[in-house]
């Protein structure tokens, strides 16, 4: 330590290496000094910018944005992976499980810092985007699309979705969301959504309804600009039913979810919103008065008056009277209401069976719209022939198809095939022309790629594609690539198909593990040694009504178990699916299927795996080498599942029906028979078992096992590239919900 000689200045210049010493030491004071000072602002600031990410984080979980971004899942996955997993993968869940203190100490880690930003600044621009494809190819689309459905499946951790439907219905909406399109969705929260399906012992599905919380899930609750719920109203018989929603963000995309649970009504209306397609034809008429009545009367409380109203299925189309109710208190006409109303109304049908289509009987439409309705000045007459092809027959239910063709300036089928039979069944609502000019067109339906594809298929692509390759979608010239072995050899994208294919055995490994814990005992297999990735599989995953035959492959046994058991070419067999709780024969197929799958020669061969989702149909249509599509034509619609295989390399093959039949070119997949019914079921079934027996002993299974010098099928991977290069940009969602903008929304 200097002594007291060190003040005198005179002195240290006398003494030199002490006055270096001092000169030095302070220069290092002040070095000190100013990187203290300049660190302490940047350690403030750092901890402004980590309290800012934590609060941006929570703005990307409740923004589902992330759930077809695979850095976004992956960065959720990180911070909690028994969370993420008990969840079903739910970001909110994950974040509410950190502390604001583990979340700001978990961003100290550099590399996990700059993942999540790289994440939200993906996200942030996708927000603030201004030139999308809306801008570009539909600028006067101002005003939003109200797109109505009773179900949206946009995620496995939001199970408010049972089918198809809601799946068609969830991208949809996400690629309107990426699309740049104003676009704001309605419908219903299901607050036990539709069900858990547990497989009994004996092979017969249970049903269970858990609970869904909003407050666990990316909701938030509209309120009024004072504070409040903002609560809207419908008349169901002479009851009041008073209705709240749920906001929820979708990219770019609002849904809003329509709920009764509320103490202002009644019990048996606090339960109308509980259950998707749950309960009897009063639960199905009062639902779908709120989704139709209640959607339209939720928007105007909102000050949204849409661009066109757009009706998924008939369950919605209540909304119309809502519509011409508001139009004739304007003082118009009967006609010229309907013909307002009409302008500003398209409707896309699904369901290819006259059954399918909901009915209600005279006396029930007076119980439950008769107050609503007697606001309008119109007769209940007048009411019924708004749902009846002959009006003038007193005994013809009022029908929600019929309502909506003729409330609507533009109607669509999902398929060619499936526009043809719509025609021919609805043909009798326009008696003065030939069928083929019924108003009646179709758009055919696609899938968002994006969302389906797995984070490996899209590493994979974004190395040899570019990370770009998602907004390319409708571009055909820019998927020609894939038929160029430069861009991506076939050993790669064989290895690509392993990869996958093994995810999928383990993924149902241990799917069949936690099913044997939970009912006490080992399969005729065990878990650890049912399929595996070298063999070809065969994925069957849909909603097990009968029409779509899942047990199709098995009527008869002698015959396909030695095409399943060959030991140098063998077949592995992965169902999934639910049935609907009052479909028992649905559940006998499920159980025919399970009964299979224990026979001593296809035990580990052919597998069942319960409880399916979106989660579940991720894995399976990602490791399938072969998408089984085999309905009794022409009762799919439509049909996605098949198209969310070809961006994994997976191959098609089905029946000549929708989709599939438009998409088929001899070279992309496989055919089951030709482009023909026969005219009895029991005829068609044999006639198709026959032509899926051959097709798959005869051109799938040696295409497969066909292997190069190299171990590659050649042939195989040349099927892949032409399958990639015709049907990536054809059906995807994007040019789907982009042929509804040029030809109906605008």
């Amino acid at each position: 330590m200097l002594d007291g000689r060190c003040q005198d200045r005179s002195f240290l210049r006398t003494n030199i290496p002490l006055w270096l010493f001092w000169q030095f030491f302070s220069i290092l004071m002040t070095a000190w000094n100013i990187w203290l000072n300049n660190n302490r602002w940047k350690m403030g600031k750092r901890d402004n910018d980590l309290n800012s990410f934590s609060s941006r984080l929570h703005t990307l979980a409740n923004n589902l944005w992330w759930s077809w971004n695979p850095q976004a899942q992956e960065l959720f996955k990180e911070l909690s992976p028994l969370v993420w997993e008990r969840t079903n993968h739910n970001a909110v869940e994950v974040l509410k499980e950190l502390s604001r203190q583990e979340l700001v100490a978990r961003l100290h880690d550099q590399d996990f810092f700059q993942k999540a930003a790289n994440v939200l600044e993906d996200f942030e621009s996708y927000m603030e985007e201004t030139h999308t494809w809306a801008s570009e190819h539909a600028p006067d689309l101002k005003r939003p699309v109200a797109y109505f459905s009773a179900e949206f499946g946009l995620h496995e951790s939001l199970p408010i979705y049972s089918g198809g439907l809601g799946i068609l219905s969830g991208d949809h909406t996400k690629s309107a969301s990426d699309l740049g399109i104003p676009f704001i969705g309605i419908g219903l929260f299901y607050r036990h959504g539709y069900f858990q399906q547990r497989i009994d012992p004996s092979g017969w599905q249970q049903e269970l309804y858990p609970m869904n919380h909003p407050e666990q899930l990316p909701l938030e609750l509209v309120t009024l600009e004072e504070g409040g719920r903002l609560l809207n109203s419908v008349e169901i018989g002479h009851s009041t039913v008073y209705l709240q929603a749920w906001r929820l963000r979708i990219g770019r995309a609002v849904l809003y979810l329509l709920d009764t649970n509320l103490p202002e009504n009644d019990q048996h209306f606090q339960g109308l919103t509980g259950h998707v397609y749950g309960g009897d034809i009063d639960t199905r008429i009062g639902q779908e008065i709120v989704l139709g009545i209640g959607g339209a009367r939720l928007l105007a409380s909102l000050g949204i008056e849409p661009a066109v109203y757009h009706m998924n299925e008939g369950h919605s189309a209540f909304l119309t009277l809502e519509l011409l109710r508001r139009s004739l208190k304007e003082g118009r006409t009967p006609e010229e209401a309907r013909q307002a109303v009409s302008t500003r109304c398209i409707f896309t049908t699904h369901t290819p069976v006259p059954a399918g289509h909901d009915r209600f009987s005279s006396e029930l439409m007076v119980h439950s719209l008769g107050r609503f309705w007697g606001e309008t000045g119109l007769s209940h007459d007048e009411l019924m022939a708004h749902g009846r092809v002959n009006p003038d027959d007193q005994g013809e239910w009022f029908t929600m198809t019929v309502l909506a063709l003729k409330m609507s300036r533009a109607a669509n089928g999902v398929s060619a095939l499936h526009g043809q039979v719509s025609r021919e069944m609805w043909k009798d609502l326009y008696p003065s022309v030939e069928v083929k000019d019924v108003p009646i067109g179709h758009i055919t339906n696609g899938i968002h790629t994006p969302g389906w594809a797995t984070q490996k298929a899209h590493e994979f692509w974004n190395k040899r594609l570019g990370v770009d390759w998602t907004a390319k979608l409708m571009d055909a010239k820019y998927w020609h690539k894939i038929e160029h072995n430069g861009l991506a050899t076939d050993e790669e994208l064989w290895a690509l198909r392993y990869t996958l294919r093994r995810e999928l055995v383990e993924f149902v490994r241990t799917r069949m593990r936690e099913q044997y814990l939970r009912t006490g005992g080992e399969g005729t297999i065990s878990a650890d040694h049912a399929l595996s990735p070298d063999v070809l599989t065969i994925c069957f995953a849909r909603r097990f009504a009968t029409y779509k035959r899942a047990p199709l492959i098995f009527r008869s046994l002698e015959r396909i178990i030695p095409i399943l058991t060959n030991p140098e070419r063998p077949v592995q067999l992965v169902f999934a699916g639910k049935a609907h709780p009052r479909d028992n024969e649905g559940k006998k197929f499920i159980q025919r299927i399970i009964e299979t799958s224990r026979h001593p020669q296809l035990a580990g061969r052919v597998v069942f795996v319960e409880n399916y989702d979106m989660n579940v149909a991720r894995h399976l249509v990602s490791g399938a080498d072969v998408w089984l599509n085999n309905p009794r034509r022409p009762l799919e619609a439509s049909g996605t599942s098949g198209e969310k295989v070809i961006i994994h390399g997976g191959l098609n093959l089905s029946i000549m029906d929708g989709w599939w039949r438009e998409a088929f070119n001899g070279t992309n997949g496989w055919a089951i028979g030709e482009d023909h019914s026969e005219p009895g079921i029991e005829a068609q079934d044999e006639k198709d078992f026959e032509n899926l027996f051959r097709t798959l002993a005869e051109e799938v299974v040696p295409e497969f096992y066909t292997r190069s010098e190299r171990g590659v099928p050649t042939r195989w991977i040349q099927r892949i590239r032409n399958s990639m290069r015709t049907l990536v940009p054809v059906y995807s969602t994007d040019r789907m919900v982009g042929e509804y903008v040029r030809r109906y929304y605008l």
